[in-house]
């Protein structure tokens, strides 16, 4: 008898980008509003640029970078300090149900756009693309 499955790729299934999307909506604006107790956390500005969930959605990883790149270290130790109280008000407001576990990465993506940006202002590499 076959699995009834919805996705054999080996990127995220479309549930897993789905859901991904509504937690990182949701993380962004509970810490816009400043929804958390943590004043440490509430004088941040933090940008979730991407939330990847595992297969089984049980555990969701979020990209964040504070405003500016500073404090990152200082940004994930916060955040991983109130996820209890991130998960239960995600889990809340995004009307889900089962929340997933949380974990806080930096998001590298700035950099590599910084560095993209570099390259191609390299004279060699312009000649390369323009030629």
């Amino acid at each position: 008898m076959a699995k009834n499955r919805t996705h054999d790729g080996p990127g995220p299934s479309q549930r897993q980008l789905r859901v991904g999307e509504l937690i990182r909506r949701t993380l962004s604006e509970v810490l816009m509003r400043g929804d958390i107790h943590d004043p440490d956390l509430n004088r941040l500005s933090v940008t979730v640029g991407e939330v990847r969930l595992s297969p089984d959605l049980k555990i969701a990883t979020a990209f964040v970078m504070p405003l500016g790149g500073e404090a990152q270290g200082e940004a994930i130790e916060y955040l991983a300090r109130n996820k209890p109280e991130l998960r239960r008000l995600i889990g809340r407001k995004a009307g889900l149900k089962f929340t997933p576990d949380l974990r806080f990465r930096l998001d590298e993506t700035f950099d590599q756009i910084d560095e993209t940006r570099r390259l191609f202002e390299d004279e060699k590499v312009r000649r390369d693309v323009e030629g």
